[in-house]
């Protein structure tokens, strides 16, 4: 089953593809001639995850699905939450100034409770027709803690500090394969996988 991943960002293509095996072929937004930034106004992950699936079904008429993910610490009322990718207020997705700011506002605190949601939007054409169209949102989260420093080299985003509940290492440490089978991602994804293989 061929579908579009809302997404020109590898490491998430890499993941999903991983996640969804063989039996989808996920293509890139580069794949399908698009290379423009789609905006991501949303005050949600909600909002911003149909933001994406909206502009590329009005603008290629394909059916697709996009995500958005956000890390949401309790002490500091669910931020950085939407606004994860740019915490630093960089104009880039910097990792390093993300975490660094977090970390700073995470000096002395106790809890450092968090989790890591994803929110998905699939856009499906009905029949042939580029005017109908069926939305769906799924949904995975995975709670942890916040590390006081930086562990492991694997991962992406905030992976080096996250530590999932039920372990003691990080998401850069438990390695890819743990990871695409506890994530946040990889739950939303599997719901995702149910709904395109049985309706």
């Amino acid at each position: 089953m061929k579908i579009v991943f809302a997404t020109n960002n590898e490491h998430k293509l890499r993941e999903i593809r991983e996640i969804l095996g063989p039996k989808f072929d996920i293509v890139s937004l580069a794949q399908i001639g698009c290379h423009e930034d789609i905006p991501e106004t949303g005050r949600t992950l909600e909002e911003n995850a149909h933001q994406k699936t909206k502009y590329v079904f009005d603008h290629y008429h394909i059916s697709c699905f996009a995500d958005d993910t956000g890390l949401e610490v309790e002490v500091l009322g669910g931020a950085p939450g939407v606004h994860s990718a740019r915490y630093a207020e960089s104009t880039d997705h910097d990792s390093e100034a993300n975490m660094a700011k977090l970390l700073r506002e995470m000096t002395g605190q106790d809890n450092r409770k968090a989790r890591f949601r994803t929110v998905i939007s699939l856009i499906v054409m009905e029949g042939d027709n580029p005017f109908c169209s069926r939305e769906y949102q799924f949904e995975g989260e995975v709670r942890g803690r916040i590390g006081t420093e930086k562990q492991g080299s694997e991962g992406f985003g905030y992976d080096p500090l996250f530590i999932p509940e039920g372990y003691d290492r990080s998401f850069a440490q438990l390695g890819e394969e743990v990871k695409n089978r506890i994530s946040h991602r990889a739950r939303a994804v599997r719901k995702l996988a149910e709904h395109l293989l049985n309706g």
